[in-house]
């Protein structure tokens, strides 16, 4: 099997990565960061060695989604570490061990939140994620996989935040996964939606003496 996910991946990089895209405006554009999911325990190991054996290894990058429930320690008060990238609900952690990969983590919760968020945003307001084309039909299985799961508002460690969860009835939702995968790719290249880079200012302390001194 690993041989088959190996070849696999090949080939789809080399549809994806290796060429140009064209722009709404026109123009030619290719693809600079792919996130390759390496959750599944099978396959783990093949796609870290494909990542970093890759001739696109400089665009390719192994990610794990995190379900970081409203019990978990968010992604905001993670310790950072020495040569550490953090970013809005990912990180890049400082690799060891045998794998030697530098990989994202993130909040898949979060990042759910995210797109289903821009989904629901009118056609032409800012911030909002639309579909190609004009026949509904053709988006058919893409509706089914981005429907595929529903929210549950939970509260804990004095918070309260989207726990995302399968449906029943729900078949399939790996397009939903690799929807949330590349809104993850698009904030490490540097996209950023208004309003979420904005940052809580920490005033600097202030000593009791400073304080006397400014009022002589």
């Amino acid at each position: 099997m690993r041989g088959a996910v190996y070849a696999a991946l090949e080939r789809l990089t080399e549809a994806t990565l290796g060429r140009e895209w064209r722009r709404d405006d026109g123009a030619m554009v290719r693809i600079d960061r792919c996130l390759i999911d390496a959750n599944w325990g099978q396959s783990s190991d093949v796609v870290y060695q494909f990542c970093r054996q890759s001739t696109f290894s400089g665009v390719l990058l192994p990610s794990h989604g995190r379900y970081v429930g409203a019990s978990s320690v968010p992604f905001s008060e993670y310790k950072r570490k020495r040569g550490d990238r953090v970013g809005l609900n990912w990180r890049i952690p400082v690799v060891t061990g045998k794998r030697a990969v530098r990989h994202v983590v993130f909040d898949t919760n979060y990042w759910k939140s995210f797109i289903q968020a821009r989904l629901a945003v009118p056609m032409g307001d800012p911030g909002s994620l639309s579909l190609f084309g004009h026949k509904p039909e053709r988006q058919q299985l893409l509706a089914e996989h981005l429907t595929a799961e529903y929210r549950v508002k939970t509260q804990g460690r004095g918070r309260t935040v989207d726990e995302w969860k399968l449906r029943a009835q729900a078949i399939d939702n790996h397009w939903l996964d690799g929807l949330v995968g590349s809104a993850v790719a698009a904030s490490m290249q540097g996209a950023v939606l208004f309003g979420t880079d904005v940052r809580p200012v920490t005033r600097p302390r202030v000593r009791l003496s400073q304080l006397q001194r400014a009022k002589r």
